[in-house]
């Protein structure tokens, strides 16, 4: 491997569906078992994807040398994806940006092969056939890693054995919502095989934590009883599989309650098997993005499983007699696109006012064409002001406009993402989110929206 792991995240939407709310809707038939975690109806790939980049920064303050999303659901085919992931992180022109996609193994293959400095987002929205038995074992989720030179590294492979098989397991025809699972029974017998030779050529013989990732969850409690010879088995109940996000998912959870020195043994098993044994250096504490995967798996919310078919386009249901939105401009996104996908406001330089969206003319002391930019993406807030509206139509009811003081100067009216009504309150405080405005004509219009802040007790 030609680098380290200097910083992983990883991102977890705050809805969870359980079989319990399966079965409530469904008479108590279908659903399987377990529960999963799912996306907000404004949330897709690539806004995962940048809510996973925005927990890992370098410890220098440098941008990284290339930003990679990986996804087998882009929001856009034949359109690189990443660049909008790159616009929103507020990176320079330089730095490129590429989509890696297709499978669920393709985020690995980065992982052994990528230049230090890329920054790898791996991150999947995936759809269960309603009734289907293995409805709940799929998940939403987001996972970054920032790889860097080995001397640098938090986290060193130490080992990889991989072995690589052309068979039917799990697959999804271009244009279709779900995945199609072969008969678990036959797929089990080729990974087990293949997890078998790739075991007798590892040379390591025991490991601290072991992690299993595998799009059907029969093989994949097969292979942990098999890998439990080599230490405990780390579970990650509560997410389901998490597409192509899922091997990084469950390391950077590995990762979390690992210390210094331990060693993890990470096995994928998709479109054949790879054993990947990683050691944590001294500098794994500085390397955690907060909030843990362990705090987000807590801070989970339900989610009503008919609100939940409405928001993956699964059940049509009336809204209420409003115009439609309007229609999503390229042009006009793109003569906004620091404020739009940045949100970079402006600080006039001859009073310091901080303005947003960015203006011109000074508001306060006038001057003209004076101003520096200020990103706002990052920045804490507050609830100055809000209103409840319960009339207008959203696929998560009711829609909250808030008015919010930034940090250290400027404010601006926005949409409130996941509403909680309850917890609004004048000063709650809230931090930025991106997320799907709408879509129209096959464009996504992108913003930012504010949420409030998980209720932490400490």
């Amino acid at each position: 491997m030609s680098a380290g792991i200097v910083a992983y995240g990883a991102y977890l939407p705050r809805h969870r569906l359980t079989a319990t709310d399966v079965a409530a809707a469904r008479a108590g038939t279908g659903g399987g078992r377990g529960e999963r975690r799912v996306a907000a109806f404004d949330e897709d790939a690539l806004t995962m994807a940048v809510e996973a980049g925005r927990l890992v920064r370098r410890l220098d303050g440098e941008p990284p040398a290339a930003v990679v999303v990986s996804t087998t659901n882009p929001p856009y085919a034949g359109k690189n994806n990443a660049t909008a992931a790159h616009a929103a992180l507020g990176l320079p022109e330089e730095v490129p940006a590429y989509d890696l996609g297709g499978s669920y193994r393709s985020a690995l293959g980065l992982l052994g092969t990528a230049a230090p400095g890329t920054l790898l987002l791996a991150a999947d929205l995936t759809v269960g056939r309603p009734g289907a038995p293995d409805e709940l074992d799929r998940g939403d989720a987001a996972a970054a890693l920032l790889l860097g030179p080995a001397e640098q590294a938090a986290v060193r492979v130490v080992e990889h054995v991989t072995v690589t098989e052309e068979f039917l397991d799990h697959w999804r025809a271009p244009g279709s919502p779900f995945a199609v699972q072969w008969e678990e029974r036959f797929a089990a017998e080729r990974y087990l095989s293949l997890l078998d030779r790739v075991l007798a050529r590892l040379t390591t013989t025991s490991v601290d934590h072991v992690v299993v990732s595998s799009p059907g969850a029969r093989v994949a409690r097969a292979a942990a009883r098999k890998a439990a010879r080599y230490g405990p088995v780390r579970d990650l109940a509560g997410v389901g599989h998490a597409g192509a996000a899922d091997p990084l998912l469950r390391l950077g959870a590995a990762l979390d309650g690992a210390e210094p020195g331990q060693s993890i043994l990470l096995l994928v098993l998709a479109d054949g098997c790879d054993a990947l044994v990683l050691r944590c250096t001294d500098r794994l504490p500085g390397a955690r993005a907060t909030p843990t995967v362990s705090r987000q798996l807590a801070a989970a919310r339900p989610v009503n499983y008919l609100d939940y078919l409405a928001w993956r386009g699964l059940l049509d249901r009336a809204g209420p007699r409003r115009p439609d939105p309007a229609v999503t401009s390229g042009p006009a996104s793109a003569r906004n696109r620091g404020w739009k996908f940045g949100m970079a406001a402006s600080r006039c330089t001859a009073c310091g006012t901080v303005q947003a969206p960015p203006q011109r003319v000074c508001v306060r002391c006038g001057a003209v064409d004076r101003a520096a930019p200020v990103p706002l993406s990052e920045a804490g807030a507050s609830i100055r002001t809000f209103s409840v509206d319960r009339l207008a139509f959203s696929l998560d009811p009711p829609v909250v406009a808030t008015v919010v003081d930034f940090d250290g100067g400027g404010r601006l009216e926005m949409e409130l993402a996941d509403p909680d009504p309850d917890r609004l309150r004048v000063g709650a405080r809230v931090r930025m989110a991106f997320r799907r405005r709408h879509s129209s004509g096959g464009v996504h219009n992108y913003a930012w929206k504010a949420t409030l802040e998980e209720e932490t007790g400490d």
